[in-house]
């Protein structure tokens, strides 16, 4: 489908990608899949797709576009089955076209066989030549296809063991659900960089999703996290599984999991997402103690930090932005003129909670600094006093290789500008992060997680030149 973007200045990391894997005997697997899909679109809204199996064949349809504009009841009419992997993307290797949209859908010498994929593998470009080489012919410019097709020539008599083979060969993030034409298997990499967890249905069968909000939704009890380096196989009784690899000697989380992008009411290794947000808040209004009228925030990931920053600071909080959650993705090219309105297009000011305060604004990090600075702007034409800005993360200094979209220093302005020059450029009274060591202790573990961007030490080693769009020029 045709789909126009507006374009928005963005100071967030964008998302990365939302998986989800059923097993669900005698229900509609696919509207179960729809809004399992629905819960975990905030985690991509470029492309959605879903692939079902009856038991003998497979049916997948996927496009770009959000979930509700891809999935319309006469297409999850025409997907019957038990078994049933969906994915929302927001890419991270390769660009946002429909080549690229997951899953990804092969026939294999084993049968067909579709994956779902989540991460980055920083050995991709690598395996994708070996591949090339080999004589195996690739569609598109994603990650995704070098795995399926890496599976689809994998050492092993079953599944489990083709999955493992081919495990021990990839380097980097991925939480993956894969679909065979009577299995479902859910599927993390050692060091569980990126989330998967797993629930039970009431009535038989079990979901995997990226997040458990998505598990919630479905009516899904017993939930649990796959283990780091664990396959686990989908059923009606006892769940399947497998160590296929041990668990790499330090985990890597994705830290900000708890900082961005899982939805509040996710839990991640094991913690609320509301809760540790709610203490990085507060960890902020200790830090650096900080005199106004009113505490507002950048809605919807900063919520939970704003009201943490205001309890613990004293001052009130309350609605100063109203965002327009339809925005980003529409059917109607904007105007000249409205393009120019930028960021005004996305958000409206509360002009009551605004005038003559000293305004706090919190906000979950900045990346390209391209969006503060028009809300700081916002927030004065609507008659603030001073704005100052609090940021509930350390600066992001250093690309991530792992499955978020910030893969060069050159868009990263806290890589080439000073606390006090972001401050001036984007025209806040005052800007204060928060510092790694107390956004470790909100979340209360200072081992096991992944901040290669804030320091610039990773946890796997990424290859030289890796980009978001590398393979491009290798596809005709």
């Amino acid at each position: 489908m045709d789909r126009f973007d507006i374009s928005l200045p963005d100071d967030h990391p964008r998302e990365e990608c939302g998986v989800l894997g059923i097993y669900a005997p005698n229900e509609d697997v696919a509207r179960m899949a729809f809004f399992g899909l629905f819960a975990l679109q905030h985690r991509g809204q470029e492309a959605a797709g879903l692939a079902v199996s009856n038991g003998q064949s497979l049916r997948l349809h996927k496009d770009v576009g959000l979930v509700s504009q891809v999935f319309t009841p006469n297409v999850l009419e025409k997907m019957e089955g038990d078994y049933a992997i969906g994915h929302t993307r927001y890419s991270t290797t390769g660009s946002p076209t429909a080549r690229n949209s997951q899953p990804f859908m092969i026939d294999t010498q084993y049968g067909p066989l579709a994956l779902a994929h989540n991460g980055n593998l920083v050995n991709a470009g690598e395996l994708r030549e070996q591949l090339m080489q080999s004589g195996v012919g690739l569609t598109s410019t994603s990650d995704t296809e070098v795995m399926i097709m890496m599976l689809a020539g994998a050492k092993g008599d079953t599944w489990f063991e083709r999955i493992k083979d081919a495990m021990q060969h990839w380097c980097g993030a991925y939480s993956l659900v894969l679909l065979t034409k009577d299995q479902v298997f859910a599927v993390r990499d050692p060091w569980g960089v990126r989330p998967l967890s797993i629930g039970m249905l009431p009535n038989g069968g079990h979901v995997a999703a990226s997040e458990s909000g998505a598990l919630l939704t479905l009516g899904c009890v017993s939930i649990r996290e796959v283990k780091p380096g664990e396959i686990v196989a989908l059923s009606n009784t006892a769940l399947q599984v497998n160590q296929a690899l041990p668990p790499a000697q330090k985990s890597a989380f994705c830290t900000f999991e708890h900082v961005y992008f899982s939805r509040p009411d996710a839990y991640w290794d094991g913690r609320s997402v509301h809760s540790v947000r709610h203490r990085l808040g507060e960890e902020l209004a200790y830090q650096e103690p900080t005199e106004g009228d009113v505490v507002i925030p950048i809605p919807d990931s900063s919520i939970s930090a704003a009201i943490g920053y205001a309890q613990a600071s004293g001052i009130p909080y309350n609605i100063g932005f109203i965002k327009n959650r339809y925005i980003g993705r529409t059917f109607i090219e904007p105007t000249d003129y409205l393009r120019k309105q930028g960021v005004a297009l996305k958000y409206n000011v509360v002009e009551e909670t605004i005038r003559d305060k000293r305004v706090v604004m919190v906000d979950d990090s900045i990346v390209r600094g391209n969006t503060t600075g028009p809300l700081i702007q916002l927030l004065r034409n609507a008659g603030a006093s001073e704005v100052h800005v609090r940021i509930s993360s350390p600066p992001i200094r250093h690309p991530c290789f792992l499955g978020v979209d910030m893969g060069t220093y050159e868009e990263l302005i806290a890589a080439h500008k000073t606390v006090e020059e972001i401050c001036q450029h984007v025209g806040a009274d005052s800007l204060v992060y928060l510092t790694l060591e107390r956004m470790m202790k909100a979340i209360g573990s200072q081992n096991g997680y992944c901040n290669a961007c804030f320091t610039g030490k990773y946890p796997i080693s990424a290859q030289n030149g890796f980009s978001k769009t590398g393979f491009e020029n290798n596809i005709g």
